[in-house]
């Protein structure tokens, strides 16, 4: 399907309430949850300002996401003609190229904005920008293969964004090595949670020729691998954070990685019917992991 003839053409004025339903603010939590998880990682550091917690959930929730967000719909638009023409850009209450300007515009205020955090801050959002058009823009188009688009979300919403909020505490300063490496576990078991996500989706995808893992492989296969994704990593991180004597923090993930477990065995049993109730369970338990390793990490669970 051509992606690149515009939707309207109509003339006009884009609402506030227009441009704030492109930036979908529901999608701002993942990002946000791995930002506080990379700030508690870095541990106590009393220079710390309540700005600087402000000015990093920002970047990492309204900037970042929410600018991948606008890219997304931009270059979805004939799909959602389609099947969602209510929403803002086939509708026309985001009129011409409003949204794509929008976009740009947005980009630019999240790398500025980032600048002023420090040096791998801006790295970071850096990259996590690049994907975010990679993603959803031609040539590179990510999205439609699910390995590659769902390895490109998962290491923007939890690895960047991780890195991005340890980096702060840390003046701009590039984390430490164990930092960096759970930050990049969880990204990796990250890349389940984007496969399970896209089970809502199959045959709308199987029509556009969206090659999502579901459609790929068929529900039952990626379940299985979705799950693989997200357990392996995790042991590692149990395994790492024994290694560095932080058990009570390694016990609390495993406890949580046990209880992942009991929820994987019964969404293999029928992935289809159990995939949205383990968005709802597994990957409540999988993000709450991730927070207990940080407070391992950052010295907060002794």
């Amino acid at each position: 399907m051509n992606q690149s003839a515009p939707v309207n053409v109509a003339v006009g004025r884009a609402s506030p309430g227009a441009l704030l339903e492109l930036l979908k603010p529901i999608t701002w939590f993942p990002p946000m949850w791995a930002f506080l998880c990379g700030w508690v990682s870095a541990g106590p550091n009393s220079s710390i300002t309540t700005w600087s917690l402000l000015a990093g959930i920002a970047l990492t929730g309204p900037l970042v996401c929410g600018a991948s967000q606008v890219v997304n719909d931009w270059y979805d638009r004939d799909v959602d003609a389609l099947n969602e023409p209510h929403r803002p850009i086939p509708s026309g209450r985001v009129p011409g190229k409003t949204a794509l300007s929008f976009a740009m515009v947005w980009t630019l205020i999240a790398q500025t904005w980032a600048m002023m955090l420090g040096t791998w801050v801006a790295a970071a959002t850096f990259i996590g920008l690049l994907l975010a058009w990679a993603y959803s823009a031609p040539p590179l188009r990510l999205k439609l293969n699910g390995w590659w688009g769902n390895s490109a979300v998962a290491l923007s919403y939890e690895g960047l964004a991780w890195v991005t909020g340890a980096a702060i505490v840390m003046g701009g300063a590039l984390p430490s090595a164990p930092t960096l490496i759970i930050a990049l576990l969880y990204s990796i078991g990250a890349h389940g949670i984007m496969t399970l996500n896209d089970f809502k989706s199959v045959e709308g995808d199987l029509k556009l020729g969206i090659r999502s893992l579901p459609a790929q492989l068929g529900r039952e296969c990626a379940a299985s691998i979705a799950c693989g994704f997200m357990l392996l990593p995790q042991l590692v991180v149990i395994a790492l954070l024994m290694a560095w004597q932080l058990n009570l923090s390694a016990g609390t993930v495993a406890i949580v990685v046990g209880a992942q477990l009991l929820c994987m065995k019964r969404l293999l049993s029928d992935p289809k019917r159990f995939a949205p109730w383990y968005n709802a369970t597994g990957v409540s338990l999988y993000v709450l992991g991730m927070m207990s390793a940080a407070l391992g990490l950052g010295g907060w669970l002794a």
